[in-house]
This record gives C-alpha cells, structure tokens and sequence, in this order.
C-alpha cells in the first residue's frame, strides 16, 4: 500500500507541477514511469497492467484524432469559420460569431482543434480592423471548453467517462448539450460586461474577404466520413469503434502522405492516458481505494454540488483528465452512478476556464497569441472565475 500511494503520490504531483524538476520529464513521462514502478515494484503484474488500460477510450481518441486531422488538412475549419467571422458587422456581432463557431465545432471534433484554427485568424481580423484582441481571444478558448461539454467526442475526459459509465452518445448530449448551450450565452454576455469600452455601439466594420486555401477532393472524403461518424454516434452504434473506423477509412488515401497525418496525432496525450490507467489501477488493488471511498461517503460526493465542487478544484490542480481518472473509483460505487458520471463530466470541463492552467485549450491559444499580445494570468482570470462559476451554477441546475 506505501509503495503504490508514493508512486501514485510522485506522478500527480508531476502531473500537478507539469515537469519533473531538474529534468526533462513532462507529463506524459510521468504516467509512463509511474505505470512502469508500479509493475516494477509489484503492485501489479503485467497481465493486471494490461487489463488496466481502458482501450475503447484509447481507439476513440486516436480514431478522433484521425478525422479531426483530415478535416483541418482540408482546410474544413478555416471554409466554415473564416466566412462567419468576416461577415460580422459590428464588435459584438463578431464576438459572438467567434464564440458560435467555437462552440460548435468544439462539441464535436475536440476544443483544442478549433484553438488552434480560430487564433490566427481572430488574430488578423481584429489587427485588420484596430480592435483589441484579447476579449475575441479569451472567446475562443472560453468557448471551446464550453462547447465540448456537449458530447462525449468534445474533449478526451468526456471520451473516458463515455467509456466508463456506458452513457450513450444521444444520452450524453441531451443531458449536458443545454448546458453547452447556455454557457456560450453566458461567456457572451460577461465578455461584453467586463470589456465594455470594446463594445461600445461603433459604425459598421468592413471586413476585406480573405481567400482560404482548400484541398477539395480530401474535404469531401473527410467531410462525409465525419458527417457519418457523427450519425453513427446518435443512431446508437458503439462510439469507439465507429471513430475508429472512419479514422482507418480516411488512411486509405493516394494524395495525403501518411507521416502528415500521423504529426497531427496527439501521441503524449495517448501516453498519458496509458500510463494513468495503470497508476490508478495499482491504487485501486489496494488498501487505498477503501479509504477513499469511506472519505467519498464522508464527504457526501453523491451530491452533484459537492462531486462538482471538488471535480472543478482537483481539475485545476493536475488537470482534468487526471482528475477524472482520480473519481472514477469513487463514482463506480455510488448508489446511483449516472447522475454523478455527468456532474463530473460537466464540472471538470467547465471548470477548465477558471484559470490559465486550467485547460489545453487556454494554453494553446495564448501560446499561438504571444507574438502579438500578451494575455496576463489576472486579464484571464477576472473573466475566468467569473465565467466558470456561473457555467458550473447552470449545469448543476440543469442537472438537477
């Protein structure tokens, strides 16, 4: 039971920090060495350690990774949104544009895609037009987070909690869709309360159309492969392995060289999962889980107030898939686990916007920015705690 608590002990605290200090080990590694010591020191054996891993959240991540890369090598992304934002007339229009398009798409084919497809080009509409970038920037990451609540498919938590809890994926969306949907109205109206002076009534904006480049013939092989996938998914078929396929489908190609797409795949983050799923599972065989499932009922965690509430702090600590991964033990044996599969599910999305650190997707969008502006941890976070606190408020309502 030591060994396994120091072990499981020494790889969130990496996870938590995101490096090992005084060495070049990121999180990823962190899982991988934290996994290997737990075979090592006999916490588990291998064939436990294989048993560990969850892999129908392992194909649908790496499925999904597959077709959101074909659809932004096409330039799906850039045709959808760029006409959208450029036909926005005014400061509040464009803002809400930008959340829109963010929050759609984000629902569907991951947040941290569309971060990366909308910064440059928030970017160079609001240089083009004199605006300040950084309320439109804020939008984009805010909004992604929002948005991939909606789905099992909008962020890899939501792909694992899809796998353990066995929630549907037309279950999940009517359940936490609405309130995705509510979120993005919120992250509207605070964004035009906290920069007012951006808003104010101004004359119409002209916006220059900007030519996007397109590869035709792989947009319509990867439009209707995801197009299918996603009917697939509501019409009840297994997640997984529909993603998977439409990701194999999509290699069967003679105008993409493979090593294109492979680069888009996010392999550390496919690691991490792996190795998370072994140091949770070493826990789990011990004396440890007992504990935390008495602390769990001390605790009341079957409340979605109070579930939710330590969801979005732990999140934010080592962030949110670690953090799922640290619940799932607890929520497996709650009387009534489905209920508390979503609150975790909407609470450790939602509370990725409470600060810088809190989410990928923030962090991708400030890097991307840098050059250009410099979005300090107060400007986000004054609009942050804000945004998070009254997002988590309506999902707990909705929920209830």
């Amino acid at each position: 039971m030591l060994v396994a608590f120091l072990i499981f002990g020494a790889t969130y605290l990496v996870l938590a920090i995101g490096r090992l200090p005084g060495f070049r080990v990121d999180r990823a590694g962190a899982a991988i060495i934290g996994a290997t010591l737990m075979i090592a020191c006999n916490v588990l054996s291998v064939e436990q350690a294989y048993a560990a891993i969850d892999y129908r959240t392992i194909m649908l991540l790496f499925g999904m990774m597959i077709v959101v890369a074909n659809l932004r090598l096409s330039g799906f992304f850039a045709l959808v949104s760029t006409p959208v934002v450029e036909h926005a007339r005014r400061p509040i229009v464009l803002l809400a544009a930008v959340v829109l398009v963010s929050g759609f798409f984000s629902a569907f084919f991951v947040n941290d895609t569309m971060c990366l497809v909308l910064t440059p080009m928030v970017l160079e509409i609001t240089r083009r037009l004199g605006r300040n970038p950084v309320p439109y920037l804020l939008a984009v990451a805010m909004a992604a987070n929002i948005g991939s609540v909606a789905t099992i498919t909008g962020n890899p938590q939501n792909m694992m909690i899809g796998s353990f809890s066995g929630i549907g994926y037309r279950a999940f969306a009517a359940a936490l869709a609405p309130i995705g949907a509510a979120g993005l109205l919120v992250v509207i109206a605070l964004l035009i309360l906290i920069y007012r002076r951006e808003f104010r009534e101004e004359p119409a904006m002209t916006i220059e159309h900007h030519a996007v480049t397109i590869d035709r013939v792989l947009l319509w092989k990867s439009l209707l492969a995801a197009v299918g996938m996603i009917v697939f998914f509501f019409a009840g078929w297994p997640v997984a392995e529909v993603a998977l396929v439409a990701g194999a489908l999509l290699l069967i190609t003679r105008r993409v060289r493979p090593e294109t797409i492979y680069r888009e795949i996010d392999w550390p983050l496919l690691v991490m999962f792996v190795g998370l799923f072994v140091v949770v599972a070493g826990v789990e065989r011990t004396a440890l889980s007992n504990s935390i499932l008495a602390w769990a009922e001390r605790f009341r965690l079957e409340r979605a107030a109070v579930l939710s509430a330590w969801a979005a702090g732990l999140s934010n600590v080592v962030s949110n898939v670690p953090a799922v991964l640290l619940f799932k033990p607890v929520v497996e044996h709650l009387p009534n686990a489905r209920p508390a599969w979503l609150a975790l599910a909407m609470s450790s999305t939602l509370a990725g916007n409470l600060t810088v650190l809190g989410s990928v997707a923030n962090l991708i969008v400030l890097e991307r920015a840098r050059r250009e502006v410099n979005i300090s941890f107060w400007e986000y976070t004054k609009v942050g705690v804000p945004v998070t606190l009254a997002t988590l408020a309506i999902g707990l309502l909705f929920l209830r």
